[in-house]
């Protein structure tokens, strides 16, 4: 068995990327895959974070050709979801305290 160079996963030597972080395996490493430019980076993921339907389109059409920067920018689309559930989470609390402080202006 061969192990993936990046994150340890063991590969059965037939995939031509590692099935958990995408990197290139050595059975898919070739001149194309060299030069496809397919290195990710933290760039994608703040692509997917400011410009989310972006990211997500970018991960739907890169996901076969470019999987490391595909995972990139579908991260950066996670990541501005759960910031934004953590957002509306501090805005219903804010608005339920507000909303109970107008019944007492003056207190209790």
């Amino acid at each position: 068995m061969i192990y993936c160079q990046r994150c340890g996963h063991e590969l059965d030597g037939h995939e031509k990327y590692c099935p958990s972080c995408g990197k290139p395996t050595e059975y898919g490493f070739n001149s194309a895959t060299k030069s496809s430019g397919d290195e990710g980076g933290f760039g994608w993921s703040l692509l997917g974070f400011c410009v989310p339907i972006v990211g997500l389109v970018l991960y739907l059409v890169w996901k076969d050709e470019r999987p490391v920067t595909a995972r990139d920018s579908l991260r950066g689309f996670i990541a501005y979801l759960i910031f934004l559930g953590f957002a509306i989470v501090v805005y219903v609390i804010f608005a339920i305290s507000i909303l109970g402080n107008l019944n007492y202006p003056y207190g209790p």
